[in-house]
């Protein structure tokens, strides 16, 4: 409770009306590239990216910085705090106007972005001024300092005309300068910080403060926050290039009509913090979202001909916003999103009042990311889809995720108050029936009692059964491997079929399998506890025939939009995802003196998918596999012919072998059900996010060099035949995968796994070094020879990480959960273990996108792909340490236990004996 004693109305009003003043100063520095950036722009030749890039740079300081400085004016009060941010901001705007190219802009803005971090100061320093009850008004009323945006929008043009940029970032200094001083001067200590120093009290420890953010709820907050803070920003920055690029207009009429969004967005958050004093926070941020999503829709409708064939002859007609509509929509969409950013942030000193700092800096934090990560997508869409409209699309998306997120938590939470029995529940209740046995029967199919641990059961029966579904499942998840990655040798062949793309763009279809195929894992991460395994792997094997056959027909025509490629890299992605949801499934079927090699063969087999897919598709694209049902071949200059639609058609009917072998052939294990919510306890595990870092540079590195080395190789050594031997490096990554899993049995995964990123960190050294001398003879094979050596590691890699895990989840769950029997621990540790495999290889599997992403954005930047691999190196460096730090050195979590000091069984209490010494 804060401390009011003291505290006049006067007082109030002055230390809200100051701080909204400054706020709005320091917003308007904040957003000052939207005007500025146009110029900037045209002065360098950015593309859209990089414009995107450039006006969102100073969002990320303002965004990251805030949680810091919410703890910051917690523990020293906000006038101090306050004044030395603006200070600092002012400086860094001076030197801006001194710099001349493209990479110091990205640095002096990084700079002038911490103009962003004033609001967490002034919520933190406000609402220490106000009861409870006003609150939710007061910070109203204090972020009508968004307006600020609309400042800039409607004057920085007429500025930049009379003195151009470089004399408008000076004045935008000198003026946060003058504030600075005034708001020192006149306002006063928050009356809470003046009574800890009166009673001498010491600050809350940085623990308490940050306590708050494991909370799910608090992460929901951001996503909220995400949307109307993150998305108010980011269309504050594009509007005016959206505006100009569209309908035509000049500089300074796009400017004011941006701000018909930004004043509405701003100036209406008052009314937001009134209302949810009123009506609730809830209900206004059902408004918000509801009335945002009939906006969104209507603004991402792209222009559109329409061609009726009617009896009279064809009927023309087309979609498009005109100028005056757009504006009056995008009028309404900021006065809801102002309506949302109050009711958000109303709900902070609610749930949170002695953490107003922590919890509304990271709130901050996420929805400033919003506005740093928007609009370079933005400005990526664009590039990639030619439409205007797609940014709005994008927005959609995010709200009606966000509506649906709110909805069913406020109804999972009215269940609980109304004392519905929700575990009791199915997941699925229209699916319960076909697993009734008392409607159709015990199914041959579902294992209801599975003791791989019992050695009699696992000699009797368990073996042969786990050993059958072991084995169709490898050949499914191969399956999917090769067609996640196929792109990796299409890509290389577009040009020569006429495909006439750049550079970036290939490397964006080579990486969009990976980012989809990432977030797929997520999802299917929890899908085997819901579905079962049998049917998972019988829907997702099928699921593959959709990529499978569009690859096919797209190819044939060079007229194929790139739009339809974009999409077919998108869908390649269910192959990605299928790894999370196959490693799960087995992880159920193997005792624990086993289930590491079974996991090392599932993986590493299944990892050879992108081998054989390398090896095979050049094979079949040379020939006419199918005949006439195949298509035609396209013959190239040299007078070869090459039929690249086999890409696609060649998996096809192994695919449907699989489909059936997979619903013949698996199993269920009823033992193995569970719902999202009990899976979702991983969340709060803290070696659940160590583990994802820790295989992101294993299995990341693999499954991204994997994706981005045929086309690194190809242009790097032009003259070299790269697709002859690509194959080779996914094949010494999944063989030692599969080879090396007795490696960490015997010595520890912990210890195998820091000295993989050891060997990772002076193989990549190893291809800088050849990089840099490729113009000699024989530097392609010493470049080739780093990568056999990286992909060997990485292999060892991932089977060491994938080790751990049971290790790990056993000797914490029984330090968690000490009062359950072993039997109740072992279910537990195995359910969090399968929980984590899986989910850490879908964050892992970022990588295929990360990387040859990284490798496009280097060459574009810099003209080579070196920049991208010290980035690579530098993350090993910090896998390496992080691995040492937390399990591998003496005192580690895994130190005694992979050293035989601690016997492994009376380590977890759940019979690990993963470990052998």
């Amino acid at each position: 409770m804060h401390r009011l004693t003291g505290v006049t109305p006067a007082l109030q009003r002055r230390a809200l009306s100051l701080s909204t003043f400054s706020f709005a100063v320091c917003f308007a520095v904040w957003t000052i590239f939207s005007i500025i950036g146009v110029r900037i722009k045209q002065d360098l030749g950015l593309s859209e990216t990089q414009f995107g890039l450039l006006v969102a740079t100073p969002v990320l300081t303002g965004s990251v910085s805030r949680i810091f400085l919410g703890v910051l004016t917690e523990r020293y009060g906000g006038r101090l705090i306050f004044t030395i941010q603006m200070l600092t901001t002012a400086f860094a705007t001076w030197l801006l106007a001194s710099v001349h190219t493209y990479p110091v802009f990205l640095l002096a803005a990084l700079g002038l972005g911490l103009a962003g971090g004033s609001f967490i100061i002034g919520v933190a320093y406000v609402s220490r001024w106000y009861e409870t009850e006003r609150q939710g008004t007061a910070l109203g009323i204090f972020g009508v300092g968004n307006v600020g945006a609309a400042v800039t929008n409607f004057g920085a043009p007429f500025l930049v005309v009379a003195y151009g940029w470089q004399g408008t970032a000076r004045i935008y200094a000198l003026v946060l300068v003058a504030i600075a001083v005034l708001f020192y001067v006149f306002a006063k200590d928050d009356p809470e910080h003046v009574a800890q120093r009166a009673h001498h009290e010491k600050p809350v420890s940085l623990a308490e403060q940050f306590a708050p953010l494991k909370n799910q709820q608090v992460w929901r907050f951001s996503l909220y926050y995400f949307f109307v803070f993150g998305g108010f920003v980011a269309l504050s920055l594009w509007l005016p290039r959206y505006l100009i690029g569209v309908y035509g207009l000049d500089i300074r009429t796009a400017g004011v009509l941006a701000a018909f969004f930004s004043i509405p967005a701003s100036i209406f958050r008052a009314y937001g913090g009134h209302l949810s004093d009123q009506r609730g926070a809830r209900t206004v941020m059902y408004w918000a979202f509801g009335f945002s999503l009939v906006c969104l829709f209507m603004l991402a409708y792209p222009k559109v001909d329409y061609i009726v064939h009617g009896i009279r002859g064809p009927i023309h007609f087309s979609t498009q916003m005109g100028l005056t509509p757009f504006v009056l929509t995008v009028f309404v969409l900021g006065f809801f999103m102002s309506l949302g950013k109050a009711a958000v942030y109303k709900h902070i000193p609610d749930y949170y009042p002695d953490h107003v700092g922590a919890v509304g800096g990271l709130v901050g934090m996420i929805g400033g990311l919003g506005g740093f990560v928007l609009p370079i997508a933005f400005g990526v869409l664009l590039d990639l889809s030619g439409v205007w409209t797609s940014s709005f699309a994008l927005l959609f998306g995010i709200v009606l995720v966000s509506l649906l997120w709110m909805h069913f938590s406020i109804r999972t939470m009215e269940r609980e108050n109304t004392q519905v029995a929700l575990d009791d529940l199915p997941d699925f209740p229209e699916l319960s029936a076909r697993h009734d046995p008392k409607v159709h029967g015990k199914k041959a199919h579902v294992l209801e009692e599975w003791h791989p641990e019992d050695v009699g059961f696992w000699e009797k029966k368990g073996r042969a059964i786990a050993q059958r579904n072991l084995w169709i499942s490898i050949p499914c998840l191969l399956l999917a491997f090769s067609v996640w990655l196929v792109w990796s040798v299409v890509v290389a062949k577009l040009p020569a079929m006429g495909f006439a793309y750049t550079t970036n763009q290939l490397f964006w279809l080579a990486a969009l399998p990976g980012l989809s195929g990432a977030t797929m894992r997520i999802f299917y991460s929890f899908m085997v506890p819901i579905f079962g395994g049998r049917l998972w792997t019988t829907i997702s094997t099928a699921s593959l025939l959709i990529p499978a056959l569009g690859i096919g027909y797209a190819v044939q025509n060079p007229d194929t939009p790139y739009l339809i490629f974009l999409v077919l890299a998108l869908l390649c992605g269910f192959g990605g995802g299928n790894f999370a949801s196959s490693m799960a499934n087995i992880s159920f079927f193997f005792p624990k003196a086993q289930k590491g090699n079974a996991l090392a063969l599932n993986a590493g087999l299944g990892n050879l998918g992108v081998s054989v897919m390398q090896f095979l598709v050049p094979l079949a694209i040379t020939t006419s596999v199918f005949g006439a049902i195949g298509g035609k071949p396209v013959t190239l200059s040299g007078g070869e012919q090459l039929w690249l639609q086999n890409a696609g058609f060649i998996w096809v009917p192994f695919l449907i072998v699989a489909t059936v072998a997979a619903w013949l052939g698996m199993n269920d294990i009823s033992s193995a059900k569970a719902s999202f919510k009990e899976q979702a306890v991983i969340f709060q595990r803290k070696h659940n996010w160590v583990m994802c870092l820790l295989y992101t540079g294993t299995f990341g590195s693999f499954i991204g060099y994997s994706a981005g080395f045929p086309l690194l190789a190809k242009l790097q050594f032009p003259d070299v035949n790269v697709l002859k031997y690509a194959f080779l490096g996914p094949l010494v990554g999944a063989l030692s995968r599969a080879a090396t899993g007795w490696v960490s049995d015997r010595w520890g995964g912990a210890r195998v796994t820091f000295w993989t990123f050891l060997s990772m960190i002076v193989a990549v050294g190893g291809v800088l070094f050849f990089l840099s001398i490729k113009e000699q003879p024989g530097a392609f094979w010493g470049f080739f020879a780093m990568f056999l050596v990286l992909f060997f590691a990485t292999g060892v890699g991932n089977a060491s990480t994938f080790q751990m895990i049971p290790i790990i989840m056993g000797r914490e769950i029984s330090r968690l959960m000490p009062t359950l029997g072993a039997d109740q621990q072992r279910k537990h540790a195995e359910r969090e273990s399968a929980a984590i495999i899986a989910f850490s290889s879908a964050i892992a599997a970022y990588g295929a996108f990360f990387i040859p992403k990284g490798y496009g954005t280097s060459i574009s930047l810099t003209g080579g792909p070196s920049a991208a691999l010290w980035a690579f190196m530098g993350f090993y460096v910090i896998c390496a340490v992080v691995t040492w730090w937390i399990y591998s050195r003496p005192g580690g979590l895994l130190y005694d236990i992979e050293r035989g000091r601690t016997p492994l069984e009376s380590a977890t209490q759940a019979g690990q004996t993963g470990v052998r010494t």
